[in-house]
């Protein structure tokens, strides 16, 4: 029921989920109480306004990415450990294990692994049978380390965890069995500092190696003056970049989401 619920109820006050909620509070007090419709009609409109502008998700992206950049090569340590949440399971019609945005992370593993950076990889996630079901992403990891060239006596999986807080759990508990701390911790950007924290209330020794970067340098250090001159040369190309964007608006909740983890995390004495 608590997996459920924490499903269930960010999205809620998420951008979009929030924006419904408001619609829906003016559609039924329209007649009755119509100021309240056209305050609830306005607010949502500025919501959603202001979470789908790109500037908006740079900001709020940037923030969170920004926090745990290497300042030089990584080290070597005794365990790689890769976070899921960048699979899709091999059910029909796929031929196999897909790759999503955040599959950079499993990318980026078996990678280190092959620059011996540690000698093992240790992958961590389960997977929700009521939300699409297949094997656990663990797994689906395995599958596809291996075929980037990681040995799979090199593997160490963890099948049963739901979120972030279980990767941590489960995972100290399988480095504790081999005698093994000082890990490099392989997760999208945004996701590092929420996942950092977590290890290490699990007295863990993690090394942040972020990656899954939604933004690059470029994408932030564009100064107004080159916007100027973008619209000088090409103001179509500004004004659209200006405009509601569905993808920042994803970006934009992504962010959001992270925040309210950390709160909700630390809430629960879980950082």
């Amino acid at each position: 029921m608590l997996l459920f619920l924490s499903k269930l109820l960010p999205p809620l006050i998420y951008p979009l989920g929030l924006s419904c909620v408001l619609l829906g509070v003016a559609l039924f007090s329209r007649r009755r109480w119509p100021r309240v419709a056209q305050a609830a009609i306005a607010l949502g409109l500025a919501v959603l306004l202001l979470s789908s502008s790109p500037w908006t998700a740079l900001w709020l992206v940037s923030s969170l990415e920004q926090r745990h950049i290497p300042a030089g090569p990584l080290p070597q340590v005794e365990a790689i450990v890769v976070l899921g949440g960048g699979t899709k399971p091999a059910l029909p019609p796929r031929p196999g294990v897909d790759v999503a945005e955040a599959g950079d992370r499993i990318l980026y593993g078996a990678q280190l692994y092959r620059e011996g950076k540690a000698p093992w990889l240790v992958l961590s996630g389960g997977r929700v049978s009521w939300m699409g079901g297949g094997r656990s992403e663990a797994a689906d990891m395995a599958a596809l380390a291996i075929a980037l060239g990681v040995p799979a006596t090199a593997i160490l999986q963890d099948t049963e965890s739901l979120n972030t807080y279980q990767n941590a759990v489960n995972v100290q508990r399988i480095l504790a069995e081999k005698g093994l701390q000082r890990i490099l911790l392989v997760t999208s950007a945004m996701h590092m500092p929420r996942s950092l924290l977590i290890f290490q209330r699990q007295g863990l020794d993690p090394i942040a190696a972020p990656t899954d970067f939604l933004y690059t340098d470029a994408d932030r250090f564009a100064t107004p003056k080159a916007y100027r001159a973008l619209w000088r040369t090409e103001p179509q190309a500004l004004l659209l970049n200006c405009l509601p964007d569905a993808e920042a608006l994803a970006k934009t909740t992504r962010a959001l989401k992270e925040y309210l983890g950390i709160a909700v995390y630390r809430g629960l004495g879980w950082l």
